[in-house]
């Protein structure tokens, strides 16, 4: 749809729209989830005073996010992807302290490498008539021009999408409210950049797709590996995005967009609810996030614990839940493409450690005792909260066999031998196990974190990806202002000019004074010395 703004000396301006069945569905999917988010939030942040300025901000989030989605326009993308990067820096510091504020300024910084990307690819379509995209893919899909502005478009979703090397941001916008977890988490920022991967994947050559490749099944196993050693109860979930983000941009890597597609919706509705019965149970623990402090959880919350293990089993992709439709499916299809062994490895290992990290979150949060102080305190969700979460719920459950319907209207022959159509099965099963195993740990001297710290400290720490983009990028410019400092206004800068005049006015200053106030031998001494200086004059 061409919509004509304005028309000045032969120049128009056009707004185009493109109205298909990804951008429809992806819009109709990001606006319910908002909309229960919104609900959820009402009651969530009900002590905030601020509380109208905070959903402004979150509607203006879900506005850019449509912009991006209905946008064949490579400057119209821009405007939406821009306002995502600056809603979320304001979200991400909404509770203002110094935390938020580094983990703020992280996000936006590694947002902002995308843009300067995308903007080059504005610059480089100027050579093609017109900045609508979606005229040029097939067309264009094996000349230079085009590989170039694939690797650019590759580049910008890689920021978005927190792939290595731009992971460190995701885990640290956990800075920001719950809910706005639940939103960015599940259907806006971080799936941008996996939707314009979509939108352009006809024109990625193999090289690139090679390239792709590795990186988020690197991305994946580094994020499945991290969950598996944290603590904190969203930065595990944030991990588990890091790792489905890591799963959806193979797929498109491998040639499968659709399918990839299929499993951003099928992710967004189950991690909206993961997020939201977080959000329940941090609030009823006193704002405690550590998942050593909980146990016995599903006594005390019962109707949240539910949802939270609907929404994980959904994550580990358990027979018809929603992420079982999507995430066999990749994982069948993967396993009949012609794919390296070093792929198709990383991908099933990693799916692996979801089971591994979810059953290990299971057993932390839901059984056992519960090892906070008062567990009187310990209340279900309100009204608000639920309904919200009961939503999510219900399409979490039916949402995935109603997309299949939708998105695969015929059915698809997958064709495997009995030992890989199992392995499935398998590795679920065994990731399962050893959560369970790595649960039961007893916290003492034998402890496999302190036993082996330096393997627990290198992949908790997403291999040490945040003190690279923290401290590698600060170090330098810190030091060159330490080392600016002592000499300009602390060394022989200061010391030969506005400190070494001042000391030495001060001190003449201060025989001035001593002349000043002294007695009456100073004059008199002065009084004998100019007698004498006279009287030699007169001689001679």
């Amino acid at each position: 749809m061409d919509w004509n703004i304005i028309t000045l000396n032969g120049s128009s301006i056009i707004m185009t729209f493109l109205f298909d069945w990804i951008s429809l569905l992806f819009m109709g999917f990001v606006l319910i989830i908002s909309s229960l988010v919104i609900l959820y939030s009402d009651d969530y942040m009900s002590g905030d005073l601020n509380i109208v300025r905070f959903i402004a901000l979150v509607l203006m989030f879900v506005v850019s996010m449509m912009f991006l989605i209905i946008s064949p326009n490579v400057i119209s993308i821009l405007l939406g992807w821009d306002g995502l990067g600056l809603v979320s820096y304001l979200l991400v510091i909404y509770y203002q302290n110094v935390k938020s504020y580094g983990a703020g300024m992280l996000t936006v910084l590694s947002n902002r490498i995308g843009d300067v990307a995308l903007l080059m690819v504005i610059a480089w379509m100027i050579n093609f008539g017109s900045w609508s995209f979606i005229y040029y893919l097939d067309f264009l899909s094996s000349s230079i021009e085009m590989e170039l502005i694939s690797f650019l478009v590759v580049l910008a979703a890689m920021t978005s999408s927190a792939q290595i090397p731009f992971s460190s941001w995701l885990p640290a916008a956990m800075a920001a409210p719950t809910p706005v977890s639940a939103l960015v988490h599940s259907s806006t920022l971080v799936t941008a950049g996996v939707y314009l991967l979509i939108r352009f994947s006809p024109c990625f050559g193999y090289w690139l797709n090679m390239g792709l490749l590795l990186i988020s099944g690197l991305t994946m196993f580094m994020a499945g590996l991290g969950a598996n050693f944290e603590y904190d109860l969203k930065k595990i979930i944030a991990l588990s995005t890091l790792s489905q983000l890591g799963l959806m941009i193979m797929t498109i890597s491998i040639g499968l967009s659709a399918l990839a597609f299929f499993h951003l919706l099928t992710h967004a509705l189950f991690k909206a609810l993961l997020f939201m019965c977080a959000g329940g149970v941090i609030h009823s623990m006193g704002d405690s996030q550590d998942i050593r402090f909980m146990g016995g959880m599903s006594v005390y919350m019962p109707f949240t614990s539910s949802c939270l293990m609907v929404s994980n089993f959904a994550l580990c992709g358990m027979p018809f839940l929603a992420g079982f439709y999507s995430k066999d499916f990749i994982l069948e299809m993967f396993s009949m493409s012609y794919v390296n062994i070093f792929g198709f490895f990383l991908l099933f290992l990693s799916t692996g450690l979801t089971v591994c990290y979810s059953f290990r979150l299971f057993y932390f949060a839901m059984c056992g005792d519960f090892n906070f102080f008062p567990s009187y305190s310990v209340v279900e969700t309100n009204y608000n909260m639920m309904f919200g979460m009961i939503g999510l719920l219900i399409m979490s459950v039916f949402g995935g066999g109603a997309l299949m319907w939708l998105i695969c209207p015929t059915p698809s022959m997958i064709c495997l031998p009995y030992y890989l159509k199992f392995l499935t099965l398998l590795v679920l099963f065994l990731g399962a196990w050893i959560g369970y195993e790595m649960a039961g740990f007893a916290f003492g001297d034998g402890l496999f974190a302190l036993h082996l710290y330096t393997v627990s400290s290198f992949a908790g720490s997403m291999w040490f990806m945040p003190f690279f983009s923290t401290y590698g990028v600060s170090f330098l410019p810190l030091g060159v202002g330490y080392k600016s400092t002592s000499v300009f206004d602390s060394g022989w800068m200061e010391y030969f000019g506005g400190q070494g005049m001042y000391l030495v006015l001060f001190n003449l200053g201060s025989v001035n004074q001593w002349f000043q106030y002294n007695s009456l031998k100073v004059f008199l001494g002065f009084f004998v010395m100019w007698i004498i200086i006279l009287l030699f004059i007169l001689i001679y």
